[in-house]
């Protein structure tokens, strides 16, 4: 058995993770970032002490639902790859507490198991094609930063809200009109970045956010602009239109 506390391939022009990872049954971390990796080995999913799973900026296109085997993982990277869809078993990942990062790749939806996922502290899926959000996002209660900008979500669902420790949201380049009146229970929220949507009005549960020091409206042209901004601005949030 092979004892290594970290595997890095990153940057290796690889088209396949080496064989003699396999028997790395105590490897912690594994980076193969920006390689030429398209299929994930089966021996893969049986290194059971991964922590850290690093895969981004590869080939891939799919991934096993064999991931829920990583019972140890807390960080997950899978951006800048082609993957269309996830496997539900991505929620069975009781430790991914860290980061999920799942940028730039072709996704449209995000499973409803990802709601299982309630003590992840980074969520990141920008650069999609997502329409729309599970319901079961409002699970995510240790959530901290959602990254969701350029993507085509014409609406957020109410339980964005539940979101009770969020401190960013970021929704840039998506084609939002307004949002849902639950945004205003977002008590911990710092930032807000709606720039360049179709954003014609806002709730005025916004002006509640006791936290809120940034406010990004820019490129929203027919937005109308509420009477609370002055509050917002008196309370020393940067409003930016």
């Amino acid at each position: 058995m092979t004892r290594q506390v970290a595997g890095q391939l990153s940057g290796q022009d690889l088209t396949e993770i080496p064989e003699s990872i396999r028997d790395s049954t105590e490897l912690y971390e594994l980076d193969a970032y920006r390689n030429r990796i398209a299929v994930l080995p089966d021996w893969l999913w049986n290194l059971a002490e991964l922590r850290v799973l690093n895969l981004a900026d590869n080939r891939l296109t799919e991934i096993s639902p064999r991931i829920s085997e990583l019972t140890n993982l807390h960080t997950l990277d899978l951006g800048h790859n082609t993957i269309a869809t996830l496997p539900d078993e991505l929620g069975e990942l009781p430790n991914l507490t860290e980061y999920l990062y799942l940028s730039d790749n072709r996704l449209s939806t995000l499973p409803a198991s990802i709601g299982k996922l309630d003590r992840l502290r980074y969520l990141g899926a920008t650069d999609n094609d997502l329409t729309a959000l599970p319901a079961t996002i409002g699970n995510l209660g240790a959530l901290r930063e959602l990254r969701l900008y350029h993507n085509e979500l014409t609406e957020l669902p109410d339980q964005i809200g539940e979101l009770a420790a969020l401190r960013e949201l970021h929704l840039r380049g998506n084609n939002l009109d307004t949002l849902p009146d639950s945004v205003g229970k977002l008590t911990d929220l710092r930032v807000l970045d709606l720039r360049d949507n179709g954003l014609r009005e806002l709730p005025g549960s916004l002006a509640l956010l006791p936290k809120l020091d940034k406010l990004d409206l820019r490129w929203n042209r027919k937005l109308r602009v509420p009477d609370w901004f002055d509050d917002l601005t008196a309370r020393g949030c940067v409003i930016l239109r």
